[in-house]
């Protein structure tokens, strides 16, 4: 049977021209293949690819798969004869039970549904002010820099006590190492830059603490050390996927006239429009696992030590699961999307990202009822399949005055 298996030896870089919003053309037809595929690792390494729903699904629940950092292959680069070293201190991602729990538990609380929806108001005024600002310019605009990076980038900065006049560096140092385009010598300068600017801002947290959540974790018995890779995790996912998401959601919006019309009649609609914009969308593109053990999976045996790729953006595409899932379908009862993953992993902030676009949608193309793309839909720069998010450069757009 395993002779019959599709067989990947590696990731798309690029998507079909004129189809910016679908999984690459060759993950989908793994996908038409069978859930499950071969995939060979740079140096020859056997592992697995996961596209349908339902696997991905499991393997995301299942303790037997691994998040461990030092038990990982990459996808594209061949590191033989290199030793991975687990994740730094603090940087739960990359970790299994118990110190993925020791990170997580204590900041769960901070990230309820409730507690993000208390923030909703200060979310609309963020957002007005950053509409303000857009129309006083008047057009057109990149709506990357003048809407969609900093209303998330606010947000999550007020939440860990980041003084905002520091973003605009910290928030470029992030962009090199999640952009998929960075030399390793400039990789390195953005790491260490972020790595000191952290350091500093826990010791003053600790020895001044103010009303957010890191000065909170500081009165508890994590070290600073863990504190640093904490909050590295926390603003690297809360300035980068949401961002991407408001950026490249309007963009599948305005190339959508049909639901962009219906969004705007209809505000109620908006909890669905971000529900199908994140299946559709699946910015974070794939999550992988190291089996523990050997492990039936779909019929194939997953050997221990054997890496598995798990595609959020196939699954999330997947016929057996979603009717017609390349349509994007703001009406959609899109329920049981993997956007923001699974099982214990599952995103920590998915209730403020929602709260950020709930808001940010509709506000955005009520304000600005003519909206449109500045350039030809195909000029618009996209991010490379290299970046860890996937998203645009760049979003020119202009209104009439």
């Amino acid at each position: 049977m395993s002779e019959a298996l599709h067989t990947m030896t590696t990731l798309p870089t690029a998507r079909q021209r004129g189809c910016p919003f679908d999984p690459p053309a060759e993950l989908i037809e793994a996908r038409r293949h069978g859930p499950i595929s071969h995939y060979t690792f740079p140096g020859g390494k056997p592992g697995w690819l996961v596209t349908g729903h339902d696997l991905v699904r499991s393997v995301l629940s299942d303790s037997r798969f691994s998040s461990r950092k030092e038990l990982m292959l990459h996808p594209t680069i061949d590191y033989s004869g290199f030793e991975i070293p687990p994740a730094p201190p603090g940087e739960f991602l990359l970790m299994d039970e118990p110190q993925h729990g020791r990170y997580r538990k204590p900041l769960a609380s901070k990230f309820t549904a409730r507690r993000m929806r208390l923030l909703t108001e200060r979310v609309e005024q963020i957002t007005a002010d950053h509409l303000d600002a857009m129309e006083k310019a008047g057009p057109p605009t990149d709506l990357v820099t003048a809407f969609a990076r900093p209303i998330p980038a606010i947000m999550i900065c007020e939440l860990l006590g980041v003084p905002y006049q520091d973003r605009g560096a910290f928030q470029e140092n992030v962009e090199s190492f999640m952009s998929g385009e960075t030399s390793d010598e400039d990789l390195m300068v953005a790491v260490t830059a972020t790595y000191d600017y952290l350091t500093e801002l826990v010791a003053t947290k600790r020895a001044n603490p103010t009303d957010d959540v890191l000065s909170e974790l500081t009165d508890t018995d994590l070290t600073d050390e863990e504190l640093r890779g904490m909050a590295l995790i926390l603003l690297a996912a809360g300035l980068d996927t949401t961002a991407n998401m408001l950026a490249l959601g309007t963009f599948a919006l305005l190339r959508h006239p049909d639901q962009l019309a219906a969004l705007r009649a209809d505000p109620a609609l908006a909890d669905q429009a971000v529900e199908e914009l994140l299946r559709y969308l699946s910015v974070a593109k794939t999550s992988m696992r190291t089996a523990l053990e050997d492990v039936e999976l779909a019929g194939q045996t997953i050997k221990a030590g054997q890496v598995v790729i798990a595609s959020y953006h196939t699954a999330n595409h997947d016929p057996e699961r979603f009717a017609d899932p390349h349509a994007f379908d703001i009406h959609r009862r899109v329920g049981g999307h993997l956007a923001f993953g699974h099982g214990a992993h599952h995103c920590l902030g998915a209730q403020l990202a929602r709260v950020e676009m709930r808001v940010a949608f509709p506000a955005l193309v009520n304000r600005f009822p003519t909206l449109r793309l500045a350039v030809p839909a195909d000029e618009v720069a996209l991010r490379p399949e290299t970046a860890d998010i996937y998203g645009v450069k760049s979003l020119p757009v202009t209104w009439d005055v």
